[in-house]
């Protein structure tokens, strides 16, 4: 099953289960309660921490909840707030995902050193969603900003152009998949 965050990121091929991380989690298990799916993909935007480029196309099976107050030591968790579905030795770009946008440079290069990629507000809750009912999930992402004080803008400026990129690598991964 293809999944999207929905309000304005919506697809024809994608299933909307919500903004952030709460209504992810709420609707996703929701839908796993009443019709569990074999397998979960996720398809979403996201922010690059800087190492990856406006339009490039991501894909994951690992995700972080990492809180920026984390990155001063002002916060800790007991949780743990890692995921990964990633069955093989191939390393994934971690996705952190908070109800934040990450709109400071130096903050974003704190996520770099502790080796997070890029950030979607709701990939963990997928993951976590996919982990308890037991299901395989992944992500595909497109870069639509970069985590600076541009974000906002930068996201809406790129956001219908990410979302075609998006639709074309997941019809034609989908197309690839069938022939086989």
């Amino acid at each position: 099953m293809i999944i999207c965050a929905g309000n304005n990121e919506t697809f024809d091929f994608a299933t909307p289960m919500g903004v952030g991380l709460i209504e992810s989690a709420i609707n996703l298990t929701r839908l796993c309660l009443f019709d569990k799916p074999e397998f979960l993909l996720f398809i979403g935007t996201a922010g690059s921490y800087g190492e990856r480029d406006i339009f490039d196309i991501v894909e994951s099976k690992t995700a972080a909840n990492v809180e920026l107050a984390f990155l001063n030591n002002d916060a800790y968790t007991p949780l743990d707030n890692v995921i990964s579905t990633n069955t093989t030795n191939k390393e994934d770009i971690i996705v952190n995902s908070s109800n934040y946008i990450t709109t400071n440079d130096e903050l974003a290069k704190k996520f770099l050193k502790l080796g997070i990629g890029i950030e979607n507000m709701e990939f963990f809750s997928i993951l976590k969603v996919a982990q308890e009912f037991d299901i395989p999930a992944g992500g595909v992402f497109c870069i639509t900003n970069y985590t600076n004080r541009n974000a906002h803008d930068d996201f809406v400026k790129n956001h219908e152009k990410a979302k075609e990129l998006l639709s074309l690598h997941v019809k034609k991964r989908i197309k690839e998949l069938t022939a086989k």
